[in-house]
């Protein structure tokens, strides 16, 4: 069973003392004690990023691991991913996430992964990066669309509530059809996707949601059904 979680934000990195969706992401694992890699290319491995990864998942019920690109483990990565149960892409820039993953075949590996059941599951960057386009501040000025890996259809925008520009940008590129119809996600809220099906949406928060937006005469916003976890 293919899967993927993706995450609008939330998790270690912006809500340390909830433990919530991380929780959850776990808890797909095929295995009790799941074995979880923290892929932080798009923050160009910063130590910082790092440390938060393991305060928080050793507090857990699992054996946390990385992979840097910057400083490689092994020169087989394939075999070093193979051999996990979850990967979390955490967040950052991810223009560049894309480059560094195709230059080093990653992008494949992690195809092979999803393909054997492992769970992908990310933040941000490491949201809108399995999907077909995403909204993102990569380049620096402004939100503007992204071509993305695809194995998941349609677009993504995580940070829909937390960020000021994010909602009017999106769906302008939708109305423009700069970028194609999609899901944007509140912060704290989480979306599983079983074979490329949305199978459901979880949140930290209360009052975080869910919209998809879609193109019909003018942009259209649907708020969809949002389980929150506490």
């Amino acid at each position: 069973m293919r899967q993927i979680i993706a995450l609008g934000g939330g998790g270690f990195s912006m809500e340390p003392d909830n433990p919530l969706l991380d929780s959850y992401i776990l808890k797909q694992a095929r295995k009790t004690n799941p074995k979880v890699c923290f892929i932080p290319t798009a923050s160009g491995d910063a130590e910082n990023y790092i440390t938060r990864f393991y305060d928080s998942f050793n507090e857990q019920t699992c054996q946390p691991s990385h992979l840097s690109l910057f400083r490689p483990p092994t020169r087989d990565l394939e075999a070093f991913i193979l051999e996990k149960d979850i990967i979390y892409v955490g967040g950052g820039n991810t223009k560049n996430l894309l480059v560094l993953w195709k230059e080093w075949g990653l992008d494949q590996i992690l195809r092979k992964t999803w393909d054997q059941g492992i769970v992908l599951a990310g933040i941000s960057a490491g949201s809108i990066c399995w999907f077909e386009e995403g909204v993102t501040d990569s380049y620096g000025d402004k939100l503007e669309p992204l071509t993305c890996l695809g194995f998941l259809q349609g677009s993504n925008c995580p940070h829909y509530d937390g960020e000021l520009d994010r909602r009017p940008t999106y769906q302008n590129l939708v109305r423009t059809k700069q970028i194609q119809s999609g899901i944007a996600t509140d912060d704290g809220v989480a979306l599983h996707y079983i074979e490329q099906e949305l199978s459901k949406i979880v949140s930290s928060r209360p009052t975080a949601k869910a919209y998809r937006v879609s193109i019909d005469n003018d942009v259209k916003e649907t708020e969809l059904e949002t389980e929150f976890l506490g």
